[in-house]
């Protein structure tokens, strides 16, 4: 399986609620990085370990919205990185608004593990769809 295969893959067991699956693709001491004043964020460091990413973003925003979901737009591989352009869309539960914003994701590997994830979103709107400022 190619890296872009398995970050598209990681997407759908998101999509799916199958985080045992995506963990199992992580490294133990994977960075996970969500954008500067993204809602579940704020201006935390990034999360680092499997532990912290269940508990500050699994745990989070698995209930909280309905229909998550991302379009892969383009893909480009390197040796040691995925970098894909898409779209989230999805209903935040709590505001009952729909998501359709921009989005690009950073993916490193070490061999067959992810060892860093890096969101960039456009967080304005996310912030206005969640109904939180986060500055």
């Amino acid at each position: 399986m190619s890296k872009t295969e398995l970050v598209k893959q990681i997407y759908h067991d998101f999509m799916t609620g199958n985080v045992g699956n995506i963990l199992d693709t992580f490294d133990p001491a994977i960075e996970f990085r969500l954008a500067e004043s993204h809602p579940y964020r704020g201006s935390e460091p990034p999360w680092i370990g499997k532990e912290a990413v269940v508990e500050k973003f699994f745990k989070v925003a698995g209930s909280e919205w309905d229909r998550w979901s991302i379009a892969v737009d383009a893909a480009l591989e390197t040796a040691d990185a995925v970098v894909v352009e898409g779209r989230y869309t999805g209903t935040y539960k709590p505001t009952g608004r729909w998501m359709d914003v921009q989005v690009c994701h950073v993916w490193r590997f070490r061999g067959p593990k992810v060892t860093s994830f890096h969101q960039y979103v456009d967080t304005a709107r996310l912030s206005h769809v969640m109904n939180r400022d986060t500055r």
